[in-house]
Parts: C-alpha cells; structure tokens; sequence
C-alpha cells in the first residue's frame, strides 16, 4: 500500500449524481436521496467533496450542476446522462492537470461513467442501483473491470454476472434525525413508490381491502404508467377507503410514514434496496414485505416487520404489525444505516481504490 493511502488524509472526491433530480430530492427521489446524507457524512468526515449534480441541488460539499437543468420527465434518457457524464469528465481531467487532483470519483449516475471510466487517470467507484437484469448483465460482463463494483445488498450482488468481482456490498444510508416518528399510529395502510406493476399498487390496495384498513397510495404515474394507473389504481381510488394524494416530498412524506400503521411492500421483483422500508423504519413504522430482493436484509422478521409470502399472508399480518416496537424499528435503522457508518465504509472502498490504481501505474509494463 503507498504511503498516501496508508496516512489515511483527506480524500478529494468527485461525487457523480444522476442529472434528473436535485439533490436533495424534492419529492420522489431514489438515488438522489441516498447521495445526500453519504456527502453531508464524508465532508463531517473532513474530506472534500465535490457533488456534480443536476440543478437546484444543495449540501455541505461543494455542489457543481453541469446542465442548465434537471430533466425529472427524461429519467434515463442518453442525451442528458451522456452530456451530464462527459461535462464532469472534463472537469475531473482539469483538476488533474491541476493543483487540486481527485483522490476517487464516486458514481451513482446509471452507465455512461462506468462505460468511459478507463478514459479517465482517476479511479472510479460505481455504486450499482439498479437490478442485474439481462441488459445491465452483459454492460456490467465487459464494463466492471474499469471500476470497482459496489452492491447496496447482498442480494442484489447475488445476481452479479459470473466473473464480475464485487468489490463490496454497502447499504444505503439514512439520517434518522430527520425523520419523525408517531407516538400514536393511524389506522391506514402506506404504499409508496412509481406507479408500476413491479412495485405492487394495485396488489396493496387488495390487502388492504381483506384486511379491512384504508390505504393510503403515494407516488408518481411515469411516463409509460398512465393506462397501468388508469386501468388498474384509479378505479379503486375513493378518497376513504383507498386514498391517492400523489407525489409527495418533504414534512408531508415523513408525516405519511410516521403516522401510517404498517407499510406494505408487495413486490414482485429482485428489488436492489428498497428505500420506502428504511424510511418506514426510521419512522418507527413497521413493514410488511414480500421477501423478494433485499427485503429480508431490511426486515427483521416479527422485529421491524413481517416477511411473507404472498397477500393473503400479508392482509393477515396488518393486526399484528400493531404489535412491533417503534422505538426498536428506529434503533434498528439508526444502527445499520446510519451514514456516518456508510461514509466509513465507503472511506475503505475509495483507498482500495486509489492504491489499486497506484499500483497499476507503477507497475512495468508487460
């Protein structure tokens, strides 16, 4: 190990955030909401941070939008990622012509950065968001070696492709300071996310109609979701027994998660993470949840919640989620995620990182 990694300094980081949403998001958000407390945690750490980010963003590092403005509509799309990408490449390469060189570069922004990392002398850390589903298996097959790989859980890395090396697993954090929590808790039933059959809206308002409880749905039709929200959610959308209010964000999304009995998870899928059940948990709301993906890395059976397996089994647990401790929910939360402790272990990964690329330097050629 060199002598500069081993003294363990201040780091220089760039911290790549997608461009769609600020940081902080407003409203619905998922990356965005994991990058914020990681870069407010590492500057209290006494690193730099540099967050390039989409407009309207704000926090302790030192932020640097690079388009003229965020595209919330245009979530995936090429054109913006790749001008976003190539803007703070750029900025990235001056700095290292420069006085003030980045120690790492930390991505969360999709593909594009990972695609061109070995374009750049500064080592990349891509933490991966997304499931490895058949398109991201063959990217991550032949683009992985530029970087190193971080999974948010154990499950998600699971499902990596055969040859790709994770080079750790690290959970989202989440600052449990700023989310509230109920000593009273309602009687209605929390679904929140993007309205999509994955993510299980229409199968909550089935639980929560054999169960006998109000539900309450939040969250965002996206483009392509509109006949899915027409269709399948806003039939059942009454106003009393099944509520839509919407995206939310802010004090009115913390209140719906502290004040709401359980929060139902029906997903279908290998879901990455699951923020919706750490932000539930923070609340001292507990979780009911299919055990598909992360969830039973999240959920501590009869503890924080209930894993089950299907919505009959779901509907059944709703009475007995009034049983589960707040208090321990938010204890839990506040011990695995907090981002203090993410920020530490992504200090380890970065200095991995930074001797790894130290060493391919100095090494003679083949």
């Amino acid at each position: 190990m060199t002598d500069e990694v081993r003294r363990g300094r201040p780091l220089r980081i760039a911290m790549l955030a997608p461009p769609w949403i600020p940081v902080p998001p407003p409203a619905y958000g998922g990356v965005e909401a994991v990058v914020a407390p990681l870069c407010d945690a590492l500057v209290e750490r006494h690193h730099h941070v540099e967050l390039f980010c989409a407009p309207g963003s704000s926090s302790s590092a030192t932020v640097r939008p690079q388009l003229a403005a965020a595209h919330p509509g245009r979530i995936g799309a090429s054109l913006f990622e790749s001008d976003h990408v190539a803007r703070a490449f750029a900025a990235i390469d001056a700095a290292m012509i420069g006085a003030a060189p980045f120690d790492v570069v930390h991505d969360h922004c999709g593909f594009t950065s990972l695609a061109m990392a070995d374009r750049l002398d500064t080592p990349v850390v891509h933490t991966v968001h997304g499931p490895f589903d058949d398109d991201a298996r063959a990217f991550y097959a032949h683009h992985a070696r530029k970087g190193t790989i971080v999974c948010i859980s154990r499950a998600q890395a699971r499902t990596a492709p055969p040859g790709v090396r994770i080079g750790a697993v690290i959970p989202n954090p989440i600052d449990v300071n700023v989310w509230p929590s109920a000593a009273i808790k309602g009687d209605y039933l929390l679904w929140i996310g993007r309205m999509s059959p994955i993510k299980g809206p229409q199968i909550a308002i089935s639980v929560a109609r054999r169960a006998g409880r109000p539900l309450v749905l939040a969250g965002p039709v996206q483009p392509g979701f509109e006949e899915f929200f027409a269709a399948r959610i806003a039939p059942h959308v009454d106003g009393e027994a099944v509520r839509y209010v919407g995206e939310v964000g802010g004090a009115r999304k913390r209140e719906l998660f502290a004040d709401a009995h359980a929060l139902l998870m029906p997903i279908r899928w290998p879901e990455p993470f699951g923020m919706v059940m750490v932000e539930a948990l923070a609340c001292g709301t507990p979780v009911l949840a299919f055990a598909e993906g992360a969830a039973p890395e999240i959920v501590t059976h009869g503890a924080t919640g209930f894993l089950v397996g299907d919505e009959h089994e779901m509907a059944a647990m709703v009475q007995a989620a009034g049983e589960i401790d707040s208090d321990r929910c938010r204890a839990s939360a506040a011990a695995r995620w907090s981002p203090a402790r993410v920020a530490s272990d992504y200090e380890v990964v970065y200095r991995a990182a930074m001797n790894s690329a130290a060493h391919r330097i100095i090494a003679p050629a083949a």
